[in-house]
């Protein structure tokens, strides 16, 4: 009695197209799947990890990229900058404009004191929304849970389980159309003599999918 009910109640669920998104963590972290600076980030799939780190100002922003582009996911992942120290974020939709320094512009998930959590346009304008966090639910020098949703042109940002943005965002400041495809990565920001940043237990669902 209760395999037949577990039977109907799982065909209910794909009749009524409930069943959830398959987990895309293992093919988003294929290594083949990603390109930057070699001699800053590292990942390491089996641990679903990516670290970037200098030891010398680079001068420049650089991205750890996705070569795959992608329009409505959610990621969450846990990020650390080492000692507090430096500047970091995830970007979403966007676009490398220089191969070789690995540049890369759109909108970015925030990392960093006085910005955490919040949606800046990286290369695009400037802030798109600021999170006036001000350390109430960042930790500056530890590990702050990151979960990150892009759904048609609705961006929401969750830090530590609270909820920091969660609103349309039709146009990135330069008038660049939010609802479409685009890379995602990760930055090394420049003007720190040395920086670290970790992101660790990545996971991945591309809900562009059919």
């Amino acid at each position: 009695m209760r395999l037949s009910r577990l039977l109907i109640a799982m065909a209910m669920f794909a009749a009524f197209g409930l069943s959830a998104r398959a987990d895309d963590t293992e093919d988003f972290l294929k290594p083949e799947n990603w390109e930057g600076r070699a001699d800053i980030f590292k990942l390491d799939a089996k641990a679903k990890t990516i670290v970037g780190e200098t030891m010398e100002d680079p001068k420049y922003n650089t991205f750890f990229c996705t070569k795959k582009k992608y329009g409505d996911f959610e990621l969450t992942c846990k990020i650390l900058l080492r000692d507090g120290v430096g500047n970091s974020g995830i970007q979403i939709r966007s676009e490398v404009f220089d191969k070789e320094k690995f540049k890369v512009k759109g909108p970015q998930v925030d990392v960093g004191a006085g910005y955490f959590g919040s949606l800046y346009g990286e290369g695009v304008g400037g802030m798109m929304k600021a999170s006036g966090d001000k350390g109430k639910v960042a930790k500056l020098k530890e590990v702050n849970d990151y979960h990150i949703i892009a759904k048609g042109n609705h961006i929401t940002i969750k830090m530590n389980g609270e909820t920091i943005v969660d609103e349309d965002f039709p146009k990135t400041p330069d008038k660049k159309d939010l609802n479409a495809e685009g890379i995602i990565a990760m930055q090394i920001h420049a003007g720190y003599p040395k920086m670290r940043v970790e992101f660790s237990d990545i996971k991945f669902t591309d809900n562009s999918k059919k």
